[in-house]
């Protein structure tokens, strides 16, 4: 098991964390997520969260990650992990595991 900050970047995530805490993964907000895709900027920041957690020995989530150009853009970057609507929406613990058993465990 291990700690992840949430949302980072937004409300009260710190870089102060960063170095205080004993974490090991940060998952990036959904608004930058959702929004590098057209606008260099976020793009900028989540490329520079991607880089200091990892110089920080973290790994990197991308959060709500919906389509395929956020897949290959968080790819390139490094972004070690994603969660989001393009696997599933959430899903109640007895629908999880059919899920699991075919998206997951499939042969291939």
């Amino acid at each position: 098991m291990g700690i992840s900050i949430d949302d980072f970047g937004t409300g009260y995530s710190s870089f102060s964390h960063l170095a205080t805490l004993p974490i090991n993964a940060l998952k990036i907000d959904r608004s930058f997520i959702i929004n590098m895709v057209n606008n260099p900027d976020h793009r900028n920041i989540v490329s520079a969260i991607i880089s200091l957690a990892h110089l920080l020995k973290h790994e990197v989530v991308a959060e709500d990650v919906d389509s395929q150009k956020q897949v290959t853009l968080r790819r390139e970057m490094g972004c070690d992990d994603i969660q989001g609507y393009i696997f599933s929406h959430p899903l109640p613990a007895n629908e999880f595991e059919a899920w699991r058993r075919e998206f997951v465990l499939k042969p291939g």
